[in-house]
């Protein structure tokens, strides 16, 4: 945290020249002397709420603008669940409001019963072929593909013709948790 306070003098500075204003200007404007806002900028003087607040309010920001937190790590590290011979790698970070996952679906399975469930679901072909059965249709999709549909007409995947079909698949929440929750052990 002390390294981005350290650059809301240079921050400062920034915006302060992208309106074209001198130090004076924006000095005057906020009611400070024009060497407290020097020294503020340059960072021989610590930034304070009470000196900020004012220079902000002038400028038309906030002081969060100010400071800038390093980005977290982006990657996602989740396990893989594995599920009536599904392989479901989640994408996106627990809790994240966008539940997106790659399923791979085996070669040889038992095209599963239909189901229903409130929600949609995207979904596309990354390699293989894909049976999706939607309401009265029988649908083969190949890679390249994708498929938006209402959870809500009865539906199943499945892979076709005897190799296995991977697929990215993006749910809304009442989504997720049918395709990867575990039915708990007796």
């Amino acid at each position: 945290m002390q390294e981005e306070l350290a650059q809301v003098g240079a921050r400062l500075r920034a915006v302060r020249r992208s309106r074209g204003w001198t130090l004076d200007d924006l000095a005057s404007r906020a009611g400070m002397s024009s060497s407290t806002l020097s020294r503020l900028e340059s960072g021989k003087r610590q930034a304070s709420l009470e000196l900020l607040v004012p220079l902000t309010r002038q400028l038309g920001i906030h002081v969060d603008d100010l400071i800038v937190l390093e980005a977290p790590d982006p990657r996602v590290h989740r396990a893989v669940i594995r599920r009536d011979g599904l392989i479901i790698a989640p994408l996106a970070p627990e809790g994240s409001p966008v539940r997106t996952y790659k399923i791979t679906y085996p070669p040889g399975q038992v095209p599963p019963e239909l189901k229903v469930h409130d929600g949609y679901e995207w979904l596309y072909v990354l390699t293989g072929r894909l049976r999706l059965r939607l309401g009265e249709k029988d649908l083969t999709l190949t890679r390249g593909e994708a498929a938006e549909f209402d959870t809500r007409i009865p539906h199943a995947m499945s892979a076709a013709r005897g190799k296995p079909a991977q697929v990215i698949s993006i749910f809304n929440d009442d989504g997720a948790r049918m395709h990867t929750h575990i039915a708990s052990q007796p």
